[in-house]
């Protein structure tokens, strides 16, 4: 009987901790992160493609619009997406959001195929993979 008594309140020991877990990852921890980093530190999107910054983009801002924009889609941020550590939001030119890692606006690149390709990286000598 002692027994069932642990082994219970152990179960409602762990959903305790597994329902701290989830509130916690709702104030805006790494669980709730834009992005995520593959083994070698590399940032990539939720499909697991890699993320790239482009050196032209200064003080926080996208200078990567229209055409450039077509090739380096841009990683959007939400209308209610907020701000939390080194994650920011960018206002674009059209107005709408983007996010970006310690102040550096992410992007994909149109040419990657498949997770873990990585050819935009030093493309131009002014694109490079986004590291965390």
């Amino acid at each position: 009987m002692n027994y069932n008594f642990r082994t219970r309140a152990s179960r409602g020991a762990g959903f305790a901790v597994v329902v701290a877990l989830a509130g916690y990852a709702a104030t805006g921890t790494a669980a709730d992160a834009p992005a995520k980093a593959a083994a070698d530190g590399t940032l990539t999107n939720a499909a697991g493609m890699t993320l790239y910054t482009f050196d032209k983009d200064a003080g926080g801002k996208s200078t990567c619009n229209g055409p450039c924009a077509a090739n380096w889609p841009p990683l959007m941020a939400g209308g209610d997406a907020a701000s939390m550590g080194d994650w920011t939001v960018v206002t674009r030119d059209d107005g709408t959001k983007q996010w970006a890692y310690k102040g550096k606006p992410l992007y994909s690149w149109s040419k990657d195929a498949k997770p873990g390709d990585k050819t935009g990286d030093g493309f131009n000598s002014v694109w490079h993979a986004a590291k965390q």
